[in-house]
């Protein structure tokens, strides 16, 4: 993340969506309640972590960052493919390459 806003990335550019535990941000701001949680995501003024299940409700963003850090594998395939059409300029996929190859069943 620091080297994303480093090299001038705007932190409302960017989504975090993890597959397994949710980031501890997201739980914090969840614990506030869907609505206020939500709202941050359409302000757009900072980066913004989601978890598998909320991607659908993710908006697009230029960048989208997926930390494939457990979960299912089927949590992995049905996201990656959502991730990649929210990044209208760059996606970045984190997690174990022997992993993410077998989700996508590809080499990465």
């Amino acid at each position: 993340m620091d080297l994303l806003l480093e090299s001038g990335r705007a932190p409302g550019d960017v989504l975090v969506i993890t597959t397994g535990e949710r980031h501890p941000w997201a739980a914090h701001e969840l614990s506030f309640g869907e609505a206020p949680y939500w709202a941050q995501h359409d302000a757009g003024d900072d980066v913004f972590y989601a978890d598998a299940a909320a991607v659908t409700r993710a908006g697009v963003r230029p960048v989208v960052v997926v930390a494939v850090n457990g979960g299912a594998d089927t949590a992995a395939a049905t996201v990656l493919p959502l991730a990649l059409a929210r990044a209208s300029a760059l996606l970045i996929v984190c997690g174990d390459p022997q992993r993410i190859n077998g989700v996508l069943g590809a080499g990465v």
